[in-house]
């Protein structure tokens, strides 16, 4: 598997993260057997949350991968907070305890990234740098990102944070691709100029913050997958004509896709299905030309000016 630096950190990390938001979806046998095939594919980068599953993901993955100190030294773990039933948090208080509770059900001393789960309106910026600072200190956490967020809000965050801001991860996939479109509608009269995330795409190229991609097959907001859906019969015609020139599954091309892009991104997947999985990682290999990048973009109803 292919490694990109995550942000500034020394971090090397597989380009392709394993999301574990569905991992309460299997037993434990099949647990065990996704996991273990995701580090015979070299992704060793698991994604977590603690709302995923209330929680309960978080114990399947310890459970399956065995966590031991050995163990634990193999693998890059990331996890999430600040969602709760009905509300953001992002008090110093609630990140706090938050972390605790992950890494009691991770089984772990220390959690490689910790993610700010999309923006909290009431934030306190220095609450917030208090409770890194304190995690930092106390080694339970190495890095610090958010997901979901804006130049502006980064900016709000770094005035009183100290650590570097690694990763932001965002919703992007080649039908939700509006950060990389409005980049050549600039300045015109159209709805694919308007500006709907403060221009977050240049922002983390320009400040060193990896991107990762969320939902990498969803169309709008957990509508459906796009792949083989009859609501894009061109793409996927497109998409079908690329994957035969390369030798591999419509699935690779997707994330393919997104890894064309000069940013240097870090597609999350959210398949539990170790086929699949296996078909995401082999993106890892895949290059695609210019042509074959313009081609699925304009194929997914996206009009160059």
């Amino acid at each position: 598997m292919r490694t990109i630096p995550l942000g500034t950190s020394d971090l090397n990390v597989p380009v392709v993260a394993v999301g574990c938001m569905r991992l309460n979806s299997l037993d434990a046998d099949e647990a065990k057997r996704f996991v273990h095939a995701s580090l015979d594919q070299g992704a060793n980068f698991f994604d977590h949350a603690d709302i995923y599953g209330g929680g309960r993901c978080e114990e399947i993955f310890a459970d399956a991968i065995d966590m031991s100190p050995s163990v634990r030294e193999s693998v890059i773990l990331q996890s999430k907070c600040g969602i709760r039933k009905g509300m953001f948090d992002f008090s110093k208080e609630h990140i706090l305890t938050s972390v605790d509770g992950i890494l009691k059900r991770l089984r772990t001393d220390y959690l490689d990234v910790l993610l700010l789960h999309r923006p909290d309106a009431l934030v306190e910026p220095e609450e917030v740098a208090e409770a890194f600072d304190e995690l930092e200190r106390a080694g339970k956490v190495r890095h610090f990102g958010v997901s979901n967020q804006n130049p502006r809000q980064i900016e709000l965050l770094k005035k009183f944070v100290r650590q570097p801001l690694v990763a932001n991860q965002l919703q992007l996939s080649i039908t939700n691709a509006t950060m990389i479109t409005r980049g050549f509608n600039v300045n015109m009269e159209n709805d694919a100029a308007l500006d709907r995330d403060g221009g977050i795409l240049d922002y983390c190229r320009l400040h060193d913050i990896t991107v990762q991609p969320w939902s990498p097959f969803q169309f709008g907001f957990f509508e459906g997958v796009f792949l083989g859906s009859d609501k894009f019969p061109e793409l996927n015609a497109k998409i079908d004509e690329v994957a035969a020139a390369h030798g591999v599954t419509n699935t690779t091309i997707a994330i393919a896709w997104l890894l064309r892009h000069p940013a240097r991104m870090q597609p999350v997947t959210g398949t539990t299905n170790v086929e699949r999985l296996r078909y995401c990682c082999k993106a890892s290999e895949v290059h695609l030309s210019r042509e074959e990048w313009y081609g699925i973009l304009r194929a997914a109803g996206n009009v160059l000016p």
